[in-house]
């Protein structure tokens, strides 16, 4: 956290640290999700630098001597601000609309893998332990706007693509609540209204679901994908609309969301349990092919052809894959 900090200023950087620490939760996974979710205007760079610099100079140093701004820019769905401080350098972070602060940038993913690695506590799954079926059925959980979810829904689709049969054997479902008849989603009122509409287009035109998931994940443009995939809005809209129906099957995945607890997007659940795809490649259209296959009691012709093993991009993206392996959860 500390750069190029003279001697004589250490005790300050750690104080100031410390009240940081103290007000506010430090992010785990510190990227694009958080369980802190942006509900205020989001901030130009500039502007969250300035209120983070603003507060530390009128509630931490309070006049004994005075902070300024270095450098402002994104980093993983934060702000990083680098603040000067008498010749040295801080870096603090600060969400979108600039209403939490953190300390520091923790990755807690890499820290974890790295203690797993020195301090094993967990068993890697198998082919052999998944548990069977003739007909398997991979239940993916996702939110639409969640980074990770995207880029699980990137990877079904591709599996999709290349292998259409095993189309039968995967739903994806969303996470969320229903409140005073209306769905309700981790990242606010859109994206509980996207997931209600994938979930109607799921349930009512589902020849049409992955053509419309497949336009989706690419910008994010609702109406364009709609048009484009010849959804019919007609009764997109009714189903939407009407809780006998567009709130009749969301309820149906988050009954299902907390039989199996889930609690992030993704989550997998393959015959009623829940697996990993780490344990079979990473998030990888193969990895996930593979572990759908380890479900079948006999295994099918397709289940021998080999997807890409290229890690699935996050967020919207044009391409299947980044060149990245980045990876993680929204909660």
């Amino acid at each position: 956290m500390f750069k190029k900090i003279p001697k004589n200023l250490l005790l300050l950087t750690i104080i100031i640290a410390g009240l940081l620490i103290a007000g506010a939760v430090i992010f785990v996974n510190v990227q694009k999700c958080s369980g802190n979710k942006i509900k205020g205007k989001i901030l130009s760079s500039q502007e969250a630098g300035k209120k983070v610099v603003d507060f530390i100079n009128q509630k931490i140093l309070q006049g004994q001597t005075t902070a300024s701004l270095a450098d402002a820019v994104e980093e993983d769905g934060l702000y990083k601000i680098t603040i000067n401080l008498q010749g040295g350098k801080i870096d603090t972070y600060a969400t979108l609309d600039g209403k939490f602060l953190y300390p520091e940038r923790i990755d807690m993913e890499q820290a974890t893998a790295q203690n797993s690695e020195e301090n094993p506590t967990t068993t890697k799954k198998s082919c052999e332990d998944i548990k069977k079926s003739d007909k398997p059925l991979m239940e993916v959980f996702v939110v639409s706007s969640c980074p990770y979810g995207l880029q699980a829904q990137r990877i079904l689709a591709e599996i999709w693509k290349n292998i259409s049969s095993l189309a039968d054997n995967i739903k994806v479902r969303y996470i969320g609540s229903v409140s005073s008849d209306r769905i309700t989603s981790m990242h606010g009122d859109e994206e509980a209204q996207e997931n209600l509409k994938q979930i109607c287009i799921r349930e009512e035109q589902s020849n049409k679901y992955w053509d419309y998931v497949s336009c989706y994940i690419k910008k994010g443009d609702t109406d364009g994908c709609l048009k484009s995939v010849n959804i019919d809005t007609g009764k997109l809209d009714s189903c939407v609309s009407e809780p006998s129906k567009g709130l009749k099957y969301a309820k149906e995945d988050f009954d299902l969301q907390d039989k199996y607890k889930v609690t992030g997007s993704p989550a997998l659940i393959l015959n009623g349990e829940t697996v990993s795809e780490f344990d079979f490649g990473g998030r990888t259209a193969d990895a996930l092919k593979t572990l759908l296959c380890c479900g079948f009691n006999n295994n099918p012709d397709t289940c021998s052809e080999e997807l890409t093993t290229d890690s699935a991009a996050t967020s919207f993206s044009e391409e299947y894959s980044s060149g990245s392996s980045e990876s993680g959860n929204c909660e």
